[in-house]
């Protein structure tokens, strides 16, 4: 059985590394194929009555830990300095505007047709608000370097803004200078520890001389975002500066207590240490939307009690999407189709307690408004393609 296991989860995963290597050229974005495989072994063990234990339990394990890693690769990558000012800013208004437009919007809807609190239909709202850096950022590889660098940026700050917005609204009860005070503690709090952390980390990673060395650094990563989790304190803001942090050495020379981290050997450390990331980071996402897709029933796929407010819900998204990108004079081809939900949008939608959850939002709108999303990306990817081709 050991055995059976071994070959099913590598031969899993070199398919999922040939999506991944395919996928620039089919334009086919990985998470499609991963899902339809998942969903596909699903139906095999069913037909040949395989007993698979419930592995519901593990996913949001392998959410979390591939989410650290998404937004660690895709900082890492990022340039930071006063020629990219505007790309930042219209990278964070594109996240920002549509996504409470729409959870604005969504919470209201829900509020009025399904009779509940507002503040529960905006619990829900939120995480259909966000979009998935988990498959924004893989997909647009091929893209021109402005259009690349502004999906790592906007994705990666839609996850950060979203889950700090979620947390806002499902953790308090009230909405008061108390709770804005408090919030507001909470992000200086991070942002001192994110200072902290990084500055040792960095140190650790230039100083460490034995052959393990980057193991110990993304394991303390993953350490110091899961106790930030346990303190209600918003830890990829933490995440996202320590990438920044290694990923603009150069940047950061003029001040001279850098130099005491040695930065140009540190550079070297830290190119091994993002290839050793997006490695790390391919494999925990690939399992997580096999996993996902294995436990993806037909029957949620083809409701259709929910595949209306879907339709609904992906029309508003690209809608809100193209108003903000005109009023930031930002061309639409490709950038309005990638505004795909996926990982953080799955995370965020398990973390909704019993007593906040609304029959509006289930589990068989979240794989539509995933689906969808998707598939719209690739047709846009297509597009572009052929336009660039002419």
């Amino acid at each position: 059985m050991t055995i059976t296991i071994i070959i099913t989860i590598c031969t899993l995963l070199l398919l999922a590394y040939v999506f991944e290597r395919t996928s620039s050229k089919t334009k086919v974005p990985s998470v499609i194929l991963l899902l339809l495989l998942g969903f596909v072994v699903r139906q095999l063990t069913s037909f040949f009555e395989i007993s698979i234990p419930n592995l519901t339990p593990i996913l949001p394990f392998f959410g979390t830990v591939g989410l650290i890693l998404i937004v660690l690769e895709g900082s890492l990558e990022l340039e930071f300095n006063k020629s990219k000012a505007s790309l930042i800013k219209k990278s964070f208004l594109v996240s920002l505007f549509p996504m409470l437009a729409l959870a604005f919007l969504l919470s209201f809807l829900f509020h009025h047709y399904g009779q509940f609190s507002f503040k529960d239909s905006l619990t829900n709202a939120v995480p259909l608000c966000i979009i998935s850096s988990a498959i924004a950022i893989p997909s647009v590889k091929s893209l021109t370097s402005f259009n690349k660098e502004f999906i790592i940026y906007e994705s990666s700050l839609s996850d950060i803004i979203g889950v700090l917005f979620f947390n806002f609204i499902a953790l308090n009860d009230t909405f008061g200078f108390s709770s804005f005070g408090y919030f507001g503690l909470q992000l200086i709090a991070i942002t001192l520890i994110s200072f902290v952390a990084t500055i040792g980390l960095a140190y650790m990673l230039n100083k460490i001389d034995h052959h393990i060395k980057f193991a110990p650094i993304i394991l303390l990563v993953i350490l110091i975002y899961a106790v930030s989790k346990v303190y209600h304190l918003p830890g990829l803001i933490f995440i996202f500066l320590f990438g920044l942090f290694l990923g603009n050495l150069d940047e950061l020379k003029q001040f001279k207590w850098i130099e005491k981290l040695k930065p140009d050997e540190l550079n070297a450390e830290v190119n091994k240490f993002k290839e050793l990331t997006i490695e790390a980071a391919f494999l925990v996402r690939s399992l997580f939307f096999l996993l996902f897709g294995y436990l993806i029933q037909t029957e949620e796929i083809l409701n259709m009690d929910t595949l209306i407010w879907a339709i609904g819900i992906v029309t508003a998204i690209f809608v809100f999407r193209a108003i903000q990108l005109k009023i930031s004079k930002l061309s639409l081809s490709p950038l309005l189709f990638i505004a795909p939900r996926g990982l953080i949008t799955i995370l965020l939608f398990l973390a909704i307690g019993p007593e906040q959850n609304i029959s509006l939002v289930n589990k068989s709108l979240i794989i539509q408004v995933i689906i969808l999303t998707a598939l719209i990306m690739m047709l846009g990817l297509m597009t572009n393609r052929k336009q660039q081709q002419e």
